[in-house]
């Protein structure tokens, strides 16, 4: 794949996350970050599958829901326990 290709896919890709998804950090519950996550994993999955690629913004998008996932989790933890 092209140098030119990778950049029209990420193009794409953070157009499509810019429609359609919330930045991580306006999330306010863990089901609407849950809900991104699993979008998000599947549109990698099929950008993998289409085209045998994955923009890093992807990856980098994941892991910042993941991050605030994580300190939701946590939060609730200690405010329950």
């Amino acid at each position: 794949m092209s140098e030119f290709e990778k950049k029209r896919l990420d193009r794409e890709f953070e157009k499509f996350t810019k429609n359609n998804f919330e930045t991580p950090k306006r999330c306010k519950n863990l089901d609407q970050i849950r809900f991104y996550v699993q979008e998000l994993s599947s549109k990698m999955e099929e950008f993998k599958q289409r085209f045998n690629y994955v923009p890093n913004n992807a990856y980098s998008l994941l892991t910042q829901y993941n991050t605030i996932q994580n300190r939701m989790v946590f939060a609730d933890f200690k405010n329950n326990y």
